[in-house]
């Protein structure tokens, strides 16, 4: 029901934007087209003279009909072909150079727009990811930029091109004939009007198609990712079902689509074959008359025929545009949206100097949060942390540990109080200097689909091969690494899933050293794992977090028993704190937690 929601446009669902018109939208683009200033002239340029050397082939036909075959002039047949010929090689020759520029054109826009609508999203706030899927964004990336750029490339040169012809060939027209031409005009009303009657409704069309295929793609990404899930719960039957029925959604999109074109489009057709009908019978009727010759006839109805070329042209831009449309306003709404600052939140309360590396005493007063969904996510939450000090986390799921670490980085704004690293209050740090001095290992680590050794390099780019090692060593990964047959070289895939979850929590842990933060957050990573595995990622955590301030979130309390201070955390509040012996004399939750998580583990030998 999510998707569907969605597809049919719920205003508040991650597929929903802020409609523009077509004129906005074109304006906006525009500026994509300004450093490509030559190939913007070469392909227009090369379109009008290709239309000019068309244009010699309704006066040579005409020629060749009343000068050479009805003069009986052999002579002039040859030159006169010869010239058609030549006429016809030019046209094509600048055909082929146009279509070779536009390419060139239009793939540079795709370039830059991606690049900066790419951009743009990796500065996005995190938050703002939480109510979009993947499968759309990828949509917007791929499928709309082209959409969009469409436009603004075939559009501008085909519009362009097309309205000079129009009023090249309607001048012709009437110098040729004023009556037939004037014949020739009767449908124009017929044509603007049906344009006018399809732009209407055609936007709502497009978008409801957009949406669609977001939803669509968003499932696929999902279920991709989830594969693992569907065949361990036999879903494929299941994940069938709703894939046909996003499919199906996005064909009755389409399908909607197309029958209004197959209406729009014959209709125009119909319209402009009725001008042809007028001029043969008028024109037919003073050939018959003997005041136009058969070939004066033919040359202005090979010109008419250019004269409604343009027109279906400009028919087609009108169905690419709406379909522009559609893509430029999901496109412009990530472009628009406001983006993470990196710099202090106060410019005025900005600190001049920063330490290369802070030391990592860190205090929390009165610190409060909220989600949009979450108004108590974390209240009044006051702590102190000394520099290489251990602060354990504990607490039931959903209490606010998680959202409390994600305050440290910025990843959530607090609504209330004040966090201070070093008395530096945290708001008043560039968010990259303050990123810079913190390390994060998740429960669950995010692997990029590379080489274990673009993984760990994550951690600090211009790291050395020995540096490397080295992190490889303290994580307890070298081991397993070197007995990959490509070593460091080795493609861990997808998010990591050739390898065990203890191996990628091993590489993730030597990332994080690589970068040799002073400030570490710490979701416990051997919640999953077997106890010899567990016992070489404690290893590596523990030369992790020495001489570092750690928050650790703790899943087995066992582990954090050495903590120097354990909080207890419930309903987004600190309810206890203390050392392990400590709580444990208070009798109080912790003390509960530790003696459930003792009697689980009895119960399980």
């Amino acid at each position: 029901m999510q998707y569907l929601a969605h597809v049919h446009g719920d205003p508040k669902g991650p597929f929903s934007v802020r409609p523009r018109s077509t004129g906005e939208i074109i304006r906006r683009v525009l500026r994509y087209l300004r450093p490509y200033p030559m190939l913007a002239a070469g392909t227009i340029g090369c379109a009008l003279l290709g239309q000019l050397a068309a244009f010699a082939y309704p006066k040579l036909t005409r020629f060749i009909l009343d000068e050479v075959i009805a003069a009986n002039r052999t002579d002039r047949l040859a030159p006169a072909i010869g010239s058609l010929l030549l006429a016809f090689f030019f046209r094509d020759l600048l055909n082929a150079l146009r279509i070779l520029l536009n390419n060139h054109f239009e793939q540079n826009v795709i370039f830059d727009i991606r690049c900066e609508l790419y951009s743009k999203l990796q500065r996005l706030r995190p938050a703002w990811f939480d109510h979009r899927a993947t499968g759309d964004l990828m949509t917007r990336v791929i499928e709309d930029v082209s959409a969009m750029e469409r436009l603004l490339i075939d559009g501008t040169e085909q519009g362009v091109v097309a309205v000079l012809g129009l009023v090249g060939v309607t001048v012709l027209l009437f110098l040729n004939d004023p009556f037939l031409a004037g014949i020739a005009m009767a449908p124009i009303p017929l044509l603007v009007g049906g344009a006018i009657a399809y732009t209407s409704t055609a936007a709502g069309r497009y978008r409801i198609r957009s949406k669609a295929s977001s939803a669509l793609n968003a499932l696929l990404m999902d279920n991709l990712q989830g594969v693992r899930q569907i065949k361990l719960f036999g879903r494929e039957t299941h994940e069938d079902s709703r894939f046909s029925k996003r499919a199906d959604e996005l064909r009755a999109c389409n399908l909607t689509i197309m029958r209004a074109w197959a209406t729009y489009n014959p209709a125009m057709q119909f319209a402009s074959a009725l001008g042809t009908v007028l001029v043969l019978w008028f024109g037919g009727r003073k050939v018959l008359a003997g005041t136009m010759t058969p070939g004066a006839l033919i040359e202005f109805l090979l010109f008419l025929n250019m004269f409604y070329a343009p027109l279906a042209i400009l028919h087609s831009l009108n169905q690419m545009s709406q379909s522009a449309r559609a893509a430029g306003e999901r496109v412009f709404d990530v472009l628009d949206a406001e983006p993470e600052s990196t710099a202090p939140l106060n410019a005025s309360n900005q600190i001049s100097t920063l330490p290369e590396r802070l030391t990592g005493a860190i205090r929390f007063d009165s610190v409060s949060a909220s989600y949009e969904n979450r108004p108590d996510a974390v209240r009044s939450v006051s702590l102190q942390a000394s520099s290489g000090q251990t602060i354990a986390l504990v607490g039931p799921t959903g209490a606010g540990k998680s959202t409390l670490l994600n305050l440290l980085p910025r990843f959530y704004e607090m609504s209330a109080g004040q966090i201070t690293i070093d008395d530096f209050d945290i708001r008043q740090i560039p968010l990259g200097f303050l990123r810079s001095q913190i390390a994060v290992v998740s429960q669950e680590p995010f692997l990029f689909n590379g080489t274990i050794r673009e993984n760990i390099l994550y951690g600090r780019l211009s790291a050395t091969d020995t540096d490397l090692n080295a992190a490889a060593e303290a994580a307890n990964a070298a081991e397993f690494i070197r007995a990959l047959p490509q070593g460091f070289d080795t493609h861990v895939g997808e998010r990591g899933v050739r390898l065990s979850v203890g191996e990628k929590q091993r590489i993730s842990i030597a990332r994080a050293l690589l970068k040799d933060a002073p400030i570490l957050l710490l979701d416990e990573a051997t919640a999953s794992v077997d106890t010899a595995t567990e016992r070489l990622i404690q290893e590596a955590l523990r030369r992790l977090m020495a001489n570092r301030t750690s928050f650790v979130i703790a899943h087995r309390l066992g582990t954090i028993r050495d903590a120097d201070q354990i909080l207890v955390i419930k309903s987004g509040e600190i309810v206890e704190c203390g050392t392990h012996p400590v709580l444990l004399s208070q009798d109080g939750l912790y003390a509960r937690l530790h003696r459930a998580q003792e009697a689980s583990a009895a119960d399980a030998f």
